[in-house]
């Protein structure tokens, strides 16, 4: 079965069968949700959607299917074609519509899609309203409309224009200072909608644009979540180009990875750690990462005299936390950078832009930047158990069992020990606790992990 259905969404993999993969019907079912739940919750049937999606090979089929589902509930569609999660994100307000669908599966392999879904603000719609969703498309109450009343469908060609420029006119954006350095920059689209979006960007700044993977056919070259092992090809020609700096991207561009002028990875965790040092030494503010990101974010945050806060597990949960603390910056330890003076959403375009800024002002070599932050190594494990056992009884054992420490748990158990920290997260699927640590060296991480697997053991 690889149909998920989540508050923020619905992903699964093409073909199969209805309700257990994402077969057309189950496209059509939830697309009329939502529309249906947004035109009860606006109170009017007349309402504007505006829908992109990623290149992968299903999308035009998907995007067909939504389209045609909207309208026929009523509902008036802008269609910006292949586009990017941030600039769908970004178009919604710029268009006044009531909402928006973005179709990708994000990091996931090609024989997956999605729907996520965006309220009129362009942000993902919360925990509460996608439960009411899912009982829409559970209980297939939808009513459409009659032939006089069926929705217009439009497309546009000049969002990625409009999302450009407004990154351009950020003040903390410095497109002198980047013309002035000349950079160098190999980019890896993985074949999606990076390669169309993210070098007339750089070309607005002055930069030279080596293109890797950047035809948006949806043949992904390599596993497309941005990760070392997946990344290869751009750190060996990011030595024979010579170039500056690498920049690499997921299908719906959302999460930014970059890689040094060695062709050795930033790390991903820093990606957000690097704009948040250049955003906080121009203006004391709060900075916002979720728990299982990395703490070099609060300690950039520290040496700014700056306050730092995390926040659960997830993107809704970030930004929640953002708007109540009014925070200049925030993100997720995955190349996931928000900054809220262009809109409350990952975007990896805004993010390269304040990167490149801040490594023009800095005038040092992307490795040579990497090198003034503190170093950490994160790991990751989990502890499969029977389904008998009470997951929730054994994370507050453990949080007892370390009451003397620095302790969180509002999402699942942190315990923040002097030198390090683990994270305890159950899944919400199967009888697992995944195990997230940090540490100054990838031993040590891995050793506290093993630890508190032992630890939990004992306690069963």
């Amino acid at each position: 079965m690889s149909l998920i259905k989540s508050i923020s969404g619905i992903r699964g993999t093409i073909g199969g069968k209805v309700n257990d993969n994402l077969t057309p019907l189950d496209v059509v079912k939830f697309a009329s949700a939502f529309g249906t739940w947004l035109q009860n919750k606006k109170n009017k049937k007349n309402l504007t959607l505006v829908i992109g999606r990623d290149a992968r090979i299903s999308g035009q089929m998907v995007s067909s299917l939504v389209s045609s589902t909207l309208q026929g509930l009523g509902i008036n569609v802008i269609d910006l074609g292949l586009s990017t999660t941030p600039t769908v994100e970004v178009m919604v307000p710029e268009l006044n519509a009531d909402g928006g669908i973005i179709l990708t599966a994000s990091h996931n392999p090609k024989q997956w899609n999605a729907l996520k879904l965006l309220n009129e603000k362009g942000e993902f719609i919360n925990a509460e309203n996608g439960a009411e969703v899912l009982k829409l498309a559970e209980n297939e109450d939808f009513n459409y409309a009659q032939v006089d009343d069926l929705g217009t469908y439009e497309t546009r060609d000049d969002a990625f224009d409009i999302h450009i420029q407004k990154i351009l006119d950020l003040p903390m954006v410095d497109a002198e200072a980047i013309k002035a350095k000349k950079f160098k920059v190999v980019l890896d689209a993985v074949n999606s909608t990076g390669g169309i979006s993210i070098p007339p960007l750089l070309e607005k700044l002055g930069c030279e644009v080596v293109k890797l993977y950047c035809e948006p056919n949806g043949h992904f070259p390599h596993n497309p979540e941005p990760l070392k092992e997946h990344l290869t090809d751009i750190c060996e020609l990011m030595k024979t180009e010579k170039a500056d700096v690498g920049i690499v991207v997921d299908p719906d561009v959302d999460r930014l990875a970059l890689i040094d002028e060695n062709g050795e990875m930033f790390g991903e965790e820093y990606t957000l750690v690097a704009v948040a040092d250049y955003l906080l030494k121009n203006k004391n503010g709060v900075a916002i990462s979720n728990l299982s990101s990395s703490r070099a974010l609060r300690d950039v945050a520290k040496s700014h005299n700056s306050e730092y806060f995390a926040s659960a597990v997830g993107e809704v949960n970030v930004v929640n936390l953002m708007k109540e603390k009014n925070a200049v910056i925030g993100g997720e330890g995955n190349g996931g950078i928000i900054y809220p003076d262009l809109h409350y959403g990952r975007d990896s375009l805004v993010g390269a832009a304040l990167f490149l800024t801040h490594l023009a002002k800095e005038n040092k070599t992307v490795s040579e930047l990497r090198a003034t932050y503190p170093a950490y190594f994160m790991g990751k494990k989990k502890i499969e158990l029977t389904p008998d056992i009470d997951v929730d009884s054994l994370l507050t054992k453990m949080e007892k069992e370390y009451q003397n420490e620095e302790i969180s748990t509002i999402d699942g158990v942190k315990i923040d020990f002097p030198e390090n920290w683990v994270h305890l997260r159950k899944s919400n699927t199967e009888p697992i606790i995944r195990i997230y640590t940090e540490a100054k060296t990838q031993e040590e991480a891995d050793k506290l992990g093993d630890d508190m697997i032992a630890k939990i053991k004992s306690l069963i």
